[in-house]
């Protein structure tokens, strides 16, 4: 409990009020807020649950996360409720740092998503057409989003909410049993409470699924890809099958 110590009285630093409002506030006596600040007593459930309503911050963020590192409240970016990002991190020229996740740790970002030490070590990039808001570079594995294969990044800018999901558009999208996934996605919330993934490689089927099932969205910006090579056989096969498919159609119409 000893982050919290620090994060009450940096959180009250950030607001620009004293012990005595905030205990105010809280209806407690300033005494016994000084004695959390100084860690010479440790708040109550209750009381941890009330600091969390007021300063807008998660529980598990008041406890586990040493929020000192943050210098303006905005830059907390609330995910699934009880987690939080840190889009703190620039480069000289003021410049939001893009975090890479590796190949070999891609396995891993299910569970060390909402781990301050597993994204703090996560290598950094700067790229310059980046604006307002939170990006992280993705790796990419498998066929079904061609022209991207193994080997490529997706870089995306992180979604607060998924009814902000723009039909066709392309996201990676975090779930609990598919991991990390990029896909094409339709906004059908409204209309069957699900969203839709679609792969551009039409081999693979499209699957649906629920809105609470989603721990993070990240929408496209941009792809580095490492390789120089020409649009795949892959690619190729996807283009020849989609033209089958629409000769198919306009045969069945002529029929």
């Amino acid at each position: 409990m000893k982050k919290i110590s620090k994060n009450i009285a940096h959180l009250r630093h950030l607001r620009g009020i004293s012990q005595e409002s905030l205990a105010n506030d809280l209806n407690i006596t300033r005494s016994r807020l000084s004695s959390w600040e100084e860690h010479r007593a440790e708040p109550p459930i209750d009381l941890i649950v009330r600091l969390s309503e007021y300063f807008t911050v998660s529980i598990d963020s008041l406890l586990k996360i040493d929020l000192t590192k943050v210098n303006d409240l905005r830059d907390l970016l609330k995910i699934g409720g009880n987690r939080i990002l840190f889009p703190v991190m620039v480069d000289s020229d003021g410049k939001d740092l893009v975090e890479l996740v590796p190949i070999r740790a891609s396995a891993g970002y299910l569970q060390g998503f909402s781990d301050e030490e597993f994204i703090e070590n996560l290598p950094r990039i700067s790229l310059p057409f980046t604006d307002a808001g939170k990006f992280r570079g993705f790796p990419i594995q498998g066929d079904s989003m061609p022209p991207l294969e193994t080997g490529a990044y997706v870089i995306g800018k992180y979604v607060e909410d998924v009814n902000d999901i723009k039909d066709g558009k392309t996201y990676v999208v975090l779930t609990q049993n598919d991991g990390l996934v990029y896909k094409r996605l339709y906004n059908k919330i409204e209309q069957d409470g699900t969203i839709h993934l679609h792969s551009d490689n039409k081999t693979y089927y499209p699957y649906r699924i629920k809105p609470e099932e989603v721990f993070e969205l990240w929408s496209f910006v941009c792809t580095l890809n490492p390789t120089d090579r020409p649009i795949s056989d892959l690619v190729y096969n996807t283009i020849q099958s989609i033209q089958a498919d629409v000769a198919e159609l306009r045969q069945s119409r002529l029929g």
